[in-house]
């Protein structure tokens, strides 16, 4: 490119030093003048094809979650456009600028929210199994999700190429490789709940379930069953998410309900979950705590707090570590491996923190596909 304007340079009498002399004083001149501009285009480029796999992604989703309805729930119509309106609907939070009773209405908020999301997958299948509904549910809630973060990228990019904010596509381009990984973890998420196979999610669940075992249940809350087994002389009340459906229950209404309206008095309650691994960190290690052991907004949260504080009771958390993208696919072998020892965790913060003859609450929080009890 630059050899035969060198060449005739040299034709008059200009050596190599000061052809190269003036083409870096030439790239410096444009880079400082331009520089916002060339990386502004490089990060349009980024982002752009991150937004193709992001649309790429979605329109799978939705078409995976329109095939399981047809397919395999057996939808007695065409549900692709009320699977389309389901897609953008949205869940407005209550306002916070008085934070009183705060935590009941966004609770209210989401209640109504998942009954929503029920009755629209009723209305879609008419009948059929709990398990395959569950499924639907989980199957349309990704997809939602999957539309969302789509929806939400592509109304930066357009808003950064409009204004031409070199700012706004920078901090984009930065967050897209975290973007597109979360966005792959719920797609592969898909294929998990289509099988119907315990995932990640679920390790809590697995763990109390052997508590269960041949055991009369009875619901304590919605989509949540307890039974009540014996440990070295103290009675334990267990609590999971009802299974084999894909459904996280309501463990905070169900604590709140056995000390304050059973009256059962705990000298501890014992919680188990999943929990979000650094990086660096094993899949499958296992970490002690204290608190309540549980995700999500924070309704649930609350509701145990609340409960253990105002019975003075003393929370002990047990989590296993794992990954986004493990813990909503199949569970995979170190996690399985992880709950038998998980559970010696469990039986032994049972007999150091409580003694023979007392009452024990034993919670395994998660997603319970595949997870019976």
């Amino acid at each position: 490119m630059f050899i035969l304007p060198g060449i005739a340079l040299q034709a008059i009498g200009i050596d190599s030093n000061t052809i190269f002399l003036i083409f870096w004083v030439g790239f410096f001149f444009v880079t400082f003048f331009y520089q916002a501009r060339l990386q502004s285009y490089m990060a349009l480029n980024d982002i752009s094809r991150g937004l193709n796999k992001l649309k790429v992604m979605k329109d799978k989703s939705r078409k995976e979650a329109i095939d399981y309805l047809v397919n395999v729930g057996k939808a007695p119509s065409d549900p692709t456009q009320r699977v389309d309106q389901f897609l953008d609907y949205v869940t407005i939070m209550p306002v916070d600028i008085d934070p009183a009773g705060l935590v009941g209405k966004i609770d209210h908020v989401v209640t109504t929210n998942n009954d929503r999301v029920r009755a629209e997958v009723g209305t879609l299948l008419g009948q059929g199994s709990p398990v395959t509904i569950s499924i639907s549910e989980n199957l349309l809630e990704v997809a939602t999700s999957l539309n969302m973060i789509h929806k939400i990228v592509r109304h930066f990019y357009l808003l950064g190429k409009k204004t031409n904010s070199y700012i706004t596509l920078l901090q984009l381009q930065m967050l897209m490789p975290m973007i597109i990984q979360e966005a792959d973890a719920l797609l592969n998420a898909v294929d998990s709940f289509k099988l119907g196979q315990p995932v990640g999610d679920g390790i809590g669940p697995v763990i109390v379930s052997r508590y269960m075992a041949g055991k009369e249940k009875r619901a304590v809350a919605k989509d949540t069953v307890m039974a009540v087994a014996e440990y070295k002389g103290r009675k334990l009340y267990v609590l999971k998410a009802d299974g084999p459906m894909a459904y996280v229950g309501q463990p905070g209404v169900a604590i709140k309900k056995i000390i304050e309206e059973m009256g059962v008095k705990p000298s501890a309650i014992v919680m188990i979950d999943a929990a979000l691994k650094l990086e660096g960190e094993k899949t499958g290690e296992i970490a002690e705590g204290v608190g309540a052991a549980i995700g999500g907004i924070g309704v649930e949260k609350f509701q145990i707090e609340e409960a253990a504080t105002k019975a003075k009771v003393p929370l002990y958390a047990i989590l296993v570590k794992q990954s986004l993208l493990e813990a909503i696919t199949v569970m995979r072998k170190e996690i399985a491996e992880a709950g038998d020892k998980a559970f010696q965790v469990l039986n032994r913060v049972i007999e150091e923190k409580t003694k023979e003859g007392d009452d024990v609450v034993v919670a395994g929080i998660g997603n319970t596909l595949g997870v019976a009890q």
